[in-house]
């Protein structure tokens, strides 16, 4: 305002005044909302939200303008929609009542519904009859013995499912030309009782046929020695998903398509055709960060067929404050080459063992991996040469042979894929003056965990780990076979390795100048060690979680010796390319330590790259 003259804004020469002028009065002009706002009650939970999600009205109130006629229209189809949404929940004659409302201030219709659902209609009886060559196959009987249960609401989910159930039965172990010749659900108002009567005509289960393969990454033969089926055989289409996986895990291949052809009503077979594009040299990288490792990184380099053979080649190197590794190793398929191999292993690591022991390794260490049922076993010859340096021994140098034999669990139709844990691991090693050891010794070392699913949102952890050394003089043992306790996958509250019992030497005279040696006391590993977890999660929204824990054991040099315990809470975030886990704990009893330690945070974080 420039004396008491009233200017408006110029664009160009265009007035703004006049344009805001306009625009408002388009805006008085627009259509007013128009929307309905639906509400029914006498049904809660699946009723409800069925109701709600056939209702056409629900479809179409959220429109900004809808005609009077229209919502007329969709008004008229409420009676319908509730009773076909009540239906399929075994409620056949409801009681519906509805009102129209027509527009308020605020231009909104008002559809309001009540619903007495009625008395329901209850399963009563349950036929399925299986005719022709595959009555008596378990694949089906299996089936029967899980029906819609009687005596409870119908639903007819269930009846659909159990028909579904019969039908994929059928289609994946090889009864390709069965039909349903009777399939009824019959119900009865007057006695509000309904009954299944389905009748299925399995017809002749066909084989597999032949089997074409169009690769050229391996030998056809070794191929072969892939497949989970053999020709002949009753069709599974599940054993043509294992091959899938086994080939897909042999890394051989980029891409592998195994594909059941046309079935042949003449011979009853089935032919399949194997198709698969080359893998390249693969890279790997990862990183990752733990309050007991400080930042890590991985990375790897594999040739996942060396020669027609099927032989694999892999480099990897490990890097971590407490760990660095390099490893080399040679693998030859044997047997089952998904399950079984021969491996020639070469690694270099140095180890830091709580504050006191530094282990570095040399070792050559052909094995033999064979799996049976649940059970994997690895027979290898380690060929060490050690370096142990603690401050009681100073210095060890150690070259020697340890045989070790390896018990492992692995889950049902397991196919030789990377597991991140197993329910039951048992390691046992020894060694003898004879193979190049200080003092005979043997080893045993068990870990247990098992994950138990007290519901969806609930899961309780238990973890142990028992180890047993015979040996008369710990310090005679490399630092790497010796036990230590503490950490973020042992007991958490301390420090990574820094529960071990205490070794001590005396104070000394030095022969040559006399001086007096201090005598001094060290963590330098156990004979034995005694670990458990017992720790609750709850799931929570977005793929977060808390947990609650207790640890308690120790490494040892007598199961009779005093066990350290503690106590925390922790967070969990888990995403695809990340685990996030964060906890807090308190030690409750620290045997060895002049106090107790205060409350300890643990990190660990790993990305996979």
């Amino acid at each position: 305002m420039v004396g008491g003259a009233r200017r408006s804004l110029t664009i160009r020469g265009l007035s703004i005044r006049p344009l805001l002028l306009c625009a408002g009065l388009l805006w008085l002009a627009r259509p007013a909302c128009a929307d309905i706002r639906v509400e029914v009650e006498g049904v809660d939970g699946q009723l409800k939200s069925n109701v709600l999600a056939l209702l056409s009205l629900e479809r179409y109130k959220d429109r900004d303008r809808i005609e009077p006629e229209a919502v007329q229209r969709l008004y008229n189809r409420v009676d319908d929609e509730v009773r076909s949404a009540l239906r399929p929940y075994g409620y056949y004659e409801p009681k519906v009542s509805e009102s129209l409302s027509p527009p308020d201030s605020q231009h909104h219709w008002h559809v309001h519904i009540i619903i007495d659902a009625g008395t329901p209609v209850v399963l009563d009886e349950v036929h399925a009859l299986l005719t022709g060559p595959g009555a008596e196959d378990p694949v089906f009987t299996d089936v029967l013995r899980s029906p819609p249960p009687r005596g409870e609401v119908l639903s007819h989910a269930r009846y659909e499912q159990f028909k579904g159930a019969l039908e994929r039965a059928a289609a994946t172990y090889g009864y390709l030309d069965a039909r349903m010749v009777r399939s009824e659900l019959r119900v009865d108002l007057a006695t509000h009782r309904a009954a299944i009567d389905l009748e299925l005509a399995t017809g002749e289960r066909y084989r597999f046929g032949a089997t074409t393969i169009e690769q050229n990454a391996v030998r056809d033969r070794e191929v072969r020695r892939y497949l989970r089926y053999h020709e002949g055989e009753p069709y599974n289409a599940l054993q043509l998903l294992r091959t899938q996986f086994a080939l897909d895990d042999s890394l051989y291949y980029s891409t592998v398509e195994v594909l059941a052809g046309d079935r042949d009503p003449a011979t009853h077979s089935v032919p399949v055709t194997i198709r698969a594009n080359n893998a390249r040299r693969a890279y790997s990288l990862g990183a990752g960060y733990g309050t007991d490792t400080g930042p890590r990184g991985t990375a790897a380099w594999t040739v996942p067929r060396v020669n027609s053979y099927g032989h694999r080649f892999r480099v990897q190197m490990e890097l971590s404050e407490i760990e660095q590794l390099f490893d080399v190793r040679y693998d030859i398929p044997v047997g089952d080459p998904a399950l079984d191999k021969v491996s020639l292993d070469l690694r270099g690591q140095q180890d830091q063992y709580g504050d006191d022991v530094t282990n570095k390794d040399i070792a050559f260490a052909p094995s033999l991996t064979r799996t049976l049922g649940h059970w994997q076993r690895v027979l290898a010859l380690n060929f060490e040469h050690t370096i142990t340096d603690d401050p009681i021994e100073q210095r060890r140098v150690d070259n020697l042979v340890v045989p070790s034999i390896v018990f492992a669990s692995v889950p049902e139709n397991y196919l030789g894929e990377a597991l991140f844990s197993r329910e039951i691991y048992a390691q046992l090693i020894g060694s003898t003056p004879e193979l190049g050891a200080r003092e005979r010794f043997v080893r045993l070392d068990i870990q247990a965990e098992r994950v138990i699913n007290l519901s969806s949102l609930w899961h309780l952890l238990l973890r142990s780990e028992l180890g047993a050394s015979n040996i008369r003089n710990i310090e005679d043992m490399p630092g790497l076979y010796r036990f230590f306790a503490g950490g973020d996958r042992s007991i958490r509250g301390f420090a990574y390795d820094d529960l071990s019992p205490l070794s001590v030497r005396s104070a000394t005279r030095n022969p040559a100048t006399g001086a007096v040696i201090p005598g001094i006391a060290a963590k330098v590993g156990g004979r034995d060690l005694l670990i458990g977890t017992v720790e609750f999660e709850r799931d929570l929204p977005r793929n977060f979680g808390v947990a609650a824990f207790f640890d308690g054991g120790n490494a040892l040099d007598r199961f009779d010796a005093p066990l350290a315990y503690s106590v925390g809470i922790g967070f969990r975030l888990r995403l695809p390319v990340v685990t996030v886990g964060v906890d807090i704990a308190q030690a409750l009893r620290a045997p060895g330590f002049p106090s107790l330690p205060g409350p300890r945070l643990h990190l660990n974080i790993s990305p996979k790259l």
